[in-house]
C-alpha cells in the first residue's frame, strides 16, 4: 500500500465517520416527526424542515460547558473521547465493497471489530463514576450490568457465522456468504442486531439512560459540546452494528440479483438496517431493568447457543 492510497483510505474512512452518523440523526429526527406527529422537526429551515441538525448543532455549541465541583475532572473530560473514538477505528476494518474496498484489512477483523467496540462502553462508566452524581453513578452501573449481559449473545450469534464461513475475516466472511445464509443464519442474526441494541443502550433497551428515573443516568452532568458527542457516539454506533448485521448476515455486498451495485448494497442494507433502529425506538416502550436482564439470559444466550450447535450440525453434514 503506497502512502497516497494510504492517505486517501485514512480520508474516507474520517468523511464517513464525521458525515453518515449525522445523516442517521437527521433521519431520526424525520421519522420520528411522521411516526409520533411531532412538528417541530418538520419547520426548521423551510423544506421539510432540512435545517434542524443545523439548529441541534448551533445550540449545543452555545451552551455552557460545567463541569461539576465535586468531579474527577480528567475522567470527566476524556469519557466522551473515550466513547466515541472507537467507533472510528471499528469503521477501518469494515469492508464496504469488493477488491479491497476497506480503509484496513485485518485477518482476525471480527476479533477486532468486537474487542473495539466493548472498549466505547467504557466512556459511559466514566462519564458516571467521574460526575460525583448519585443518578450519574448509577446509571454507569446499570451500563457494566447490561454490558456483561448482552456481550456474551452478540459474540456467540457472531462466532455461528464466522463458523459457517471458516474465517475471522470479515471480507472473507462476506465471500463465503450464500443466499441459503439468510433462513439458517436468521436467528443469529436477530440476536446480535438485538444484543447491539442493547449494548448501544438504544431503547427498547435505554434503562442506563432512563430519563424519566435517573435524569440521563451517566450523562446527566455533561453539558453543551461534550453532551453532544455523546450523542454522536450514539448514532456512530448505530452506523457499525448496522454495518456489521449486513457484512456478517445480509451478505455485505451481495445483492439479491446482481452484485452489480457493489458497494451500494452495503450502504442501503445499512441504512435499511438503521431505519429499524429508529422504528424500534418510536415502537417499543422501555423495558423495566429485570425484563431487560431476563431477556438476555433465558432468551438471546438460549438462541445464540442453539444457532450455535445448528452451525457446527450443517458444517459436518455438508462437509
Amino acid at each position: 500500500m503506497t502512502l497516497l492510497d494510504a492517505l486517501l483510505r485514512c480520508v474516507a474512512v474520517l468523511a464517513v465517520f464525521l458525515v453518515f452518523p449525522l445523516v442517521i440523526g437527521q433521519t431520526e429526527h424525520k421519522v420520528m416527526a411522521h411516526m409520533q406527529g411531532r412538528l417541530g422537526p418538520m419547520y426548521a429551515g423551510g423544506f421539510h424542515g432540512w435545517a434542524q441538525l443545523v439548529a441541534d448543532g448551533v445550540k449545543f455549541a452555545q451552551k455552557e460547558d460545567v463541569v461539576p465541583a465535586e468531579a474527577d475532572r480528567r475522567v470527566f473530560q476524556l469519557a466522551p473521547a473515550v466513547a466515541l473514538l472507537p467507533y472510528l477505528v471499528v469503521l477501518i476494518a469494515i469492508p464496504v465493497g469488493p477488491h479491497g474496498l476497506v480503509g484496513q484489512a485485518v485477518d482476525a477483523g471480527l476479533f477486532f471489530v468486537l474487542a473495539v467496540m466493548g472498549v466505547g462502553v467504557l466512556g459511559s462508566l466514566m462519564a458516571g463514576w467521574a460526575s460525583a452524581n448519585k443518578f450519574s453513578l448509577l446509571g454507569g452501573i446499570r451500563t457494566a450490568a447490561q454490558l456483561m449481559s448482552y456481550e456474551l449473545p452478540m459474540l456467540l450469534a457472531a462466532a455461528s457465522v464466522a463458523m459457517a464461513a471458516g474465517t475471522l475475516s470479515l471480507s472473507g466472511i462476506v465471500d463465503a456468504f450464500h443466499w441459503w445464509w439468510v433462513p439458517w443464519q436468521v436467528v443469529g442474526g436477530f440476536v446480535f442486531f438485538t444484543a447491539g441494541l442493547a449494548e448501544l443502550q438504544r431503547p427498547p433497551f435505554d434503562m442506563p439512560v432512563a430519563d424519566s428515573e435517573i435524569i440521563f443516568g451517566a450523562y446527566t452532568e455533561y453539558t453543551g459540546l461534550r453532551f453532544a458527542l455523546f450523542l454522536l457516539s450514539e448514532y456512530a454506533g448505530i452506523l457499525v452494528l448496522c454495518a456489521l448485521t449486513t457484512v456478517l448476515f445480509l451478505g455485505g455486498w451481495h445483492g439479491p440479483f446482481s452484485d452489480g451495485l457493489g458497494w451500494l448494497w452495503t450502504l442501503l442494507k445499512t441504512f435499511a438496517l438503521a431505519f429499524v433502529v429508529i422504528w424500534l425506538r418510536v415502537t417499543y416502550p422501555r423495558l423495566r431493568e429485570d425484563q431487560l436482564m431476563r431477556f438476555a439470559w433465558t432468551v438471546l444466550i438460549p438462541l445464540s447457543l442453539a444457532q450455535l450447535a445448528l452451525t457446527g450440525v450443517v458444517k459436518v453434514v455438508i462437509s
